[in-house]
């Protein structure tokens, strides 16, 4: 089957990109990425020069960037300070008015591996800087493609 021509406004803006963690709305979201990589060994079979891989495992990594109104990262790094490993559920959503089509996933056994305690710049916005990594994820709803 042969895809049509998308038109300029079916494009997603991350302008209305929203993100939760614990079922709690972060407004001040400025950037946000979820990614699985795939861990995978290097097979090669006798008589053939082409190397290919076995999938053998994969790794769930997120990444927030959040604008500072507040000492967001107080709660979290004095649980690090006590031996406590902090999880979350995260779930981002992505839509545009424009395109129609919402994408929502949700990640599960979140854990963070970075926090900002703090950072700043004279003459900018101060922002936060989270990332860590998932054990599972879900989509909650999709967007399809208009293009079929």
């Amino acid at each position: 089957m042969n895809r049509s021509k998308p038109r300029a406004n079916q494009l997603i803006s991350g302008t209305h990109g929203v993100v939760w963690f614990n079922g709690n709305k972060v407004y001040e979201v400025s950037k946000f990425e979820a990614k699985i990589t795939a861990d995978r060994e290097e097979v090669q079979f006798a008589g053939e020069m082409v190397k290919d891989s076995k999938l053998m495992s994969l790794s769930g990594e997120w990444s927030a960037t959040i604008r500072k109104i507040y000492s967001y990262a107080k709660d979290i790094s004095e649980e690090f300070m006590n031996g406590r490993d902090v999880r979350l559920t995260i779930i981002g959503q992505l839509k545009d008015p424009d395109n129609g089509g919402t994408e929502k996933i949700q990640l599960s056994g979140c854990w963070l591996d970075d926090i900002t305690l703090q950072s700043f710049e004279a003459g900018s916005i101060c922002e936060d800087e989270l990332s860590g990594g998932f054990t599972d994820m879900t989509y909650l709803d999709s967007i399809d493609d208009p293009c079929d």
